[in-house]
């Protein structure tokens, strides 16, 4: 289970960013997210209902586990991190019943999925913008454009030193760290910075929990990472952030730069998967109500930025279809409805 706690409180991506700035309707903009209120009684429910994926999306599902054990306590939510194409793989196989994803599934994970006869829906939960840090003790680091990230991360990189990306800095070695190879954050930041999905040097240190790349950076006066924006908003006396230039200047991951598109290329949808027939459990259909009805203020809370109202107000009309069984599964034998580049207000 993650130890992220609520408690702490391109170029390609520009047709994201000019999605995600995309004008609302007058109808959307009036629309408001219906207060959760339960079809069941809560006190007579139990059973697990089993997570696991992306390191990002955890803990915005395991705030939302908290939050709704204290209304269900008889329900237990254990929410893993294998990220999210180790998630995938057991969702796939009908080993959980809700998947977090921090990118859309892959069309391999969609076959294992058929084969296994693993239908599901997918949710829009909220939006990250993935953030670069490096160690507080470097003073000569403030932005990176684009282009100085794909020299450093590429697949070829020849870099070793800070000076091998400008010559103006010192020629103190660089040490990487990064999320591994089953992470949807790995995925997202190699198709952006490096123009094709899993694309990367390989001398790095990988981990598929963010906590432990934050100790990385943070312990390491040489370091430079990349993780989920609220990773660094918890940690942020022991990480210094670094900006981003993708062609119009620096611009600093930030609730505001990430809703409005301005992070480019590195804002992103995060996403939910759930198993179809878990829908069908009491306990499945009251997380979800709960879930969705509960998330703008949880995601604000955990460090992320939560999606329009309209499209949670979207998903709750969906939840209520899936349980009445008017609803059909998203995948996997469906066109893919996974609502991506969703715009945000």
């Amino acid at each position: 289970m993650s130890g992220f706690s609520r408690l702490g409180k391109a170029v390609a991506g520009a047709a994201l960013a000019v999605a995600l700035v995309m004008p609302l309707a007058a109808s959307a903009q009036d629309a408001t997210v219906t207060p959760y209120q339960p079809e069941n009684d809560l006190g007579s429910l139990s059973g697990t209902i089993a997570a696991d994926g992306s390191s990002t999306v955890g803990p915005i599902t395991e705030a939302l586990a908290e939050e709704f054990a204290g209304q269900a306590g008889g329900v237990k939510i254990p929410v893993d991190i294998s990220g999210t194409g180790g998630g995938f793989a057991r969702f796939c196989a009908g080993e959980t019943d809700i998947q977090d994803a921090s990118r859309s599934i892959k069309d391999e994970e969609k076959a294992a999925c058929e084969a296994a006869g693993v239908n599901y829906y997918v949710f829009e939960i909220a939006y990250d913008g993935i953030s670069i840090v490096v160690n507080p003790e470097n003073d000569f680091v403030d932005c990176l454009t684009v282009e100085q990230l794909n020299k450093i991360w590429a697949p070829d990189s020849t870099v070793k030193t800070w000076q091998d990306v400008n010559p103006d800095w010192p020629a103190d070695p660089i040490s990487l760290y990064g999320p591994g190879t089953a992470s949807g954050t790995f995925d997202y930041f190699t198709e952006q910075i490096n123009g094709e999905q899993g694309a990367s040097r390989t001398d790095y240190t990988p981990s598929e929990d963010d906590n432990v790349l934050v100790q990385g950076v943070a312990g390491d006066s040489g370091a430079l990472g990349y993780f989920g924006f609220a990773y660094y908003e918890q940690n942020q006396d022991s990480l210094k952030l670094v900006s981003v230039d993708a062609g119009s200047g620096c611009v600093a991951p930030s609730k505001d730069s990430i809703r409005d598109g301005s992070y480019a290329p590195l804002s992103r949808p995060l996403f939910i998967y759930v198993n179809a027939e878990s829908f069908t459990r009491p306990e499945v259909q009251e997380f979800m109500r709960f879930a969705i009805a509960t998330a703008p203020g949880i995601v604000d809370e955990v460090g992320y930025v939560d999606s329009p109202v309209e499209i949670y107000v979207a998903d709750q009309a969906k939840v209520e279809a899936i349980i009445a069984g008017t609803q059909a599964p998203d995948g996997p034998t469906a066109p893919s409805a996974t609502p991506e580049g969703t715009p945000v207000s």
